[in-house]
């Protein structure tokens, strides 16, 4: 085993419409010495006929994501043309939180400022363009900055509060 590859163990919550952009994020990293593990659900053919079908309950699914994102140092969501609009993004986002994981936005090709979903504007730690030096500093910690889609530095939404007392 290489010592210099960089092993990265995170959540990536995405639509799976998106898991494509899963398998590129990986590459696009492992060609600057990353090995990213992600702990996500992919969901093939079979499973997702389960899941179409709730032959598998809800609490159960939330179950075993809390699960996978407690494994996780990060969690990155990948940010794609519909992502905002599914609601199990935004639930695993406001995990992460909970469970006080940093998240990092990252966009998709094709992906825009107007499919950030909620619970990402709201918890956010980064929000960084498709570009390997930019998610490798969010990834590290060495960036808390929020990029649009074409790397441009964009306001975060949100702000974080200390009281001193």
């Amino acid at each position: 085993m290489n010592k210099d590859v960089k092993h990265k163990n995170v959540f990536i919550s995405h639509h799976h419409k998106d898991d494509e952009h899963i398998s590129k994020l990986s590459q696009l990293l492992s060609k600057q010495g990353y090995n990213i593990r992600n702990s996500s659900i992919r969901v093939n053919p079979e499973n997702q006929k389960r899941l179409d079908k709730k032959k598998v309950s809800d609490k159960v699914l939330q179950r075993l994501l809390r699960m996978k994102i407690s494994w996780a140092g990060k969690a990155i969501v990948i940010i794609g043309k519909d992502t905002h609009k599914r609601p199990w993004v935004n639930w695993e986002i406001e995990q992460a939180n909970k469970q006080g994981k940093e998240i990092v936005g990252v966009y998709a090709r094709g992906g825009t400022e107007a499919d950030i979903p909620p619970a990402l504007e709201k918890y956010a730690t980064a929000i960084k363009a498709w570009t390997s030096k930019g998610i490798i500093s969010a990834l590290e910690g060495s960036s808390n900055d929020f990029e649009r889609p074409d790397g441009r530095p964009r306001e975060a939404t949100h702000t974080s509060i200390s009281i001193n007392c």
